[in-house]
């Protein structure tokens, strides 16, 4: 079992950053590929970006260039350093596992970008 809890959303404005870290209880983190994603009002939760096990990554193309996913093993934790900020961007986001487990959702990360 997996409890993960996120940290670190707020309101930016446009061009702007945030960093978004989760922290992640349970010996068997370093065992999965770690997701963040997001769900915006209206629209259906989709997949940011993910990190495996080893530190290779993948992106949406909506964020691509400018968002960074990273992982500390030792720590339990993944990050999201998001750059470049747009209101699209405006959404609760959430990691999780990669493929996702409904039962790791946690209370997820309000991320607003707005001037």
């Amino acid at each position: 079992q997996v409890q993960l809890v996120e940290s670190g959303g707020g309101l930016v404005q446009p061009g702007g950053s945030l960093r978004l870290s989760c922290a992640a209880s349970g010996r068997i983190f370093v065992l999965y590929t770690m997701g963040w994603y997001r769900q915006a009002p209206g629209k259906q939760r989709e997949l940011v970006a993910r990190i495996t096990t080893g530190g290779n990554t993948n992106y949406a193309d909506s964020v691509k260039g400018r968002f960074t996913i990273s992982r500390d093993n030792a720590k339990n934790t993944v990050s999201l350093q998001m750059n470049r900020l747009s209101p699209e961007d405006t959404a609760v986001y959430y990691c999780n596992v990669f493929p996702q487990r409904d039962a790791f959702w946690g209370q997820g990360t309000q991320v607003t970008v707005s001037s």
